[in-house]
């Protein structure tokens, strides 16, 4: 992600910041009038260097003076409990500031919307217990939507279409819609979208395409979506002929060799 990549890109020597009595004391926090980018740099070193708590004060700090990467960060400690104890309605406020910026598809600031937009669909589409934050599958559909015309997010795409897939949000069902965004994360190397769009294909009778497809998908998936993936190839292979097995193992290790990402 973009958003990763800039702040991997920041050089080691910054590493230093985390020490640096610039723009942090010890005592008292974030030194008043500190210019909120070298803030958010310091809370970048903090956090890898293992001070978390200093990182958060850091990136609350730069979040609260205009810094969307310093409040994308906070949101993705608070969803996943890193240094901070796990508070998705935390997360949600956070993300949702993020999405209320104005920022134009392919700026700097992107990747940072983009990914803000998904945890919103994520969060509106399941709820958050003990919370304001009540299930709505037709905001989820909006946040998704967003996400995957404006700034082509693979994981927006991938659940546009399993909304298409299934009729929710508000749509009706529709395959062709649902292989059209399966198709355009599938081609950013999306593994769910891969094997969700290889089923798809195999149920509409081009076996030996899906079946490839969802061999592949299963190689290059994370270990968190291996179970589904290889519960719905296996059942595809049942229902194949040992011709078309072949030909489908054989298509699978030459799109994995050649890095085919369809």
């Amino acid at each position: 992600m973009g958003a990763i990549v800039a702040c991997a890109s920041i050089s080691g020597a910054d590493r230093a910041l985390a020490f640096d009595d610039k723009v942090f004391d010890d005592k008292t926090g974030v030194k008043p009038k500190s210019n909120p980018f070298a803030v958010f740099r310091f809370g970048f070193s903090a956090y890898h260097s293992g001070h978390k708590e200093q990182a958060v004060e850091a990136y609350r700090y730069a979040a609260e003076n205009g810094q969307i990467g310093a409040t994308w960060k906070l949101a993705r400690m608070y969803a996943e409990g890193d240094g901070v104890a796990r508070n998705d309605y935390e997360a949600f406020k956070f993300f949702s500031e993020i999405a209320d910026q104005d920022v134009e598809p392919g700026s700097p600031e992107e990747s940072y919307v983009s990914d803000a937009l998904v945890a919103l669909g994520d969060y509106m589409k399941n709820g958050i217990p003990g919370t304001p934050v009540q299930p709505d599958p037709m905001a989820a559909q909006e946040y998704f939507m967003r996400a995957a015309a404006n700034y082509r997010n693979p994981n927006a795409q991938y659940e546009m279409g399993k909304m298409f897939l299934n009729g929710e949000g508000g749509m009706k069902a529709s395959a062709r819609q649902a292989g059209r965004w399966l198709q355009l994360a599938a081609e950013k190397g999306h593994a769910g979208a891969q094997a969700t769009l290889g089923n798809l294909l195999f149920h509409s009778g081009k076996v030996v395409r899906g079946l490839a497809m969802m061999t592949a998908a299963l190689e290059r998936a994370q270990p968190a979506d291996q179970g589904w993936i290889r519960n719905m190839q296996e059942e595809a292979f049942a229902l194949a002929a040992e011709a078309d097995r072949r030909t489908a193992i054989a298509l699978a290790d030459d799109m994995l060799s050649r890095g085919i990402n369809q």
